[in-house]
Order: C-alpha cells, then structure tokens, then sequence
C-alpha cells in the first residue's frame, strides 16, 4: 500500500539537535528502513554509540564529524558517509553554526539498538 507522510515525526533529543523522522518506527512503524532530517547547532555533540544498524549520512548544510575506530572524518555539505552496524561511532558539529543531514538506517533506528553510551 502506498503512503503518502504528512508530516515527519518530531523525536525529542536533549542534546539540542532537531531530528524529524519521515520514515521509521516513530512515524508509522516501519521497522525496514528509518529516514530523518536532523538540525545541530554549532558545537553540538553526542555520546559515543554502536549501533545494530547500518547507517548512511547525507550532509546537507555545515559540517558533521563522525569518529570512529579508526580516527575521524569530516563530512561536508554534499557528501555521505556510510557507518555499518556495530562500528563505534559518535557524531558532532565542530564549526559554530547549524548543521543539517539526513540519516538512513537500516533497520529502522530504535533507542534500544542505537546503543548509546552514558
């Protein structure tokens, strides 16, 4: 059946970032893939995670730092990055204004799988 989405699903971050699910768990229940639009403000960062699902991030505004095993990349306006799933990761905006990027996830993303550090 096709769906049409209205509007996305607002998913509360207390980090400051801005995540807007178009596609997913908290949008419809969609467990196959979860897509979202994300805004970060300058500075912002998060805890390290490892997630149980893949992950491909497209940048759109800003800049994204994705750290990982191996070092750290920096990922600008009009570029992705792809993290599989149990890589530890953790995600911020070094420079001082908003960042925005889309995420897709397969499986869709779940709290419970992002495996988010405290």
């Amino acid at each position: 059946m096709v769906r049409k989405i209205l509007q996305p699903a607002r998913i509360p971050d207390g980090a400051g970032k801005l995540i807007l699910e178009y596609a997913g768990r908290a949008s419809g229940g969609l467990a196959s893939v979860s897509v979202a639009h994300m805004v970060t403000p300058g500075g912002w960062s998060e805890p390290f995670q490892q997630p149980m699902f893949d992950e491909v991030t497209v940048v759109t505004r800003g800049t994204i730092r994705v750290e990982h095993q191996a070092g750290s990349c920096d990922v600008m306006a009009g570029e992705a990055v792809i993290v599989p799933r149990g890589e530890r990761i953790r995600y911020s905006n070094p420079g001082s204004g908003k960042a925005e990027y889309w995420a897709i996830c397969t499986p869709a993303f779940e709290a419970e799988t992002a495996g988010r550090e405290a």
